[in-house]
């Protein structure tokens, strides 16, 4: 049973840094890709970035690119989402994903995901 557990969330202020963390376990990590997505309050879950199992191909949404970084260290187990320059308008909850069977990076949600940890960015 894959079990993805998220953490580093909190209330920052505008301009301000976060890194988030997920834990992951139940297979080899190293053999798939993962994705962060997330959902602010009244509106749909999004793709964030996701990373390739090798780490080579990081794919990001526009409206973070530039300003998130997503990594993994496939000797912990983790993947991370390094958050800088933040905004209000990435207040959101944040899950961490990855898919049953794909092994290909990609921007669409895998099956598996998180509890989701909570961002908050004041103005």
């Amino acid at each position: 049973q894959v079990q993805l557990v998220e953490s580093g969330g909190g209330l920052v202020q505008a301009g301000g840094s976060l890194r988030l963390s997920c834990a992951a376990s139940g297979r080899t990590f190293s053999s798939y890709p993962m994705g962060w997505f997330r959902q602010a309050p009244g509106k749909e879950r999004e793709f964030v970035a996701a990373i390739s199992r090798t780490g080579v191909t990081r794919l990001y949404a526009d409206s973070v690119k530039g300003r998130f970084t997503i990594s993994r260290d496939n000797a912990k187990n983790m993947v991370y989402l390094q958050m800088n320059s933040l905004k209000p308008e990435d207040t959101a909850v944040y899950y961490c994903n990855t898919d049953s069977t794909r092994v290909v990076v990609a921007r669409t949600a895998g099956d598996y995901w998180g509890q989701g940890t909570q961002v908050t960015v004041s103005s």
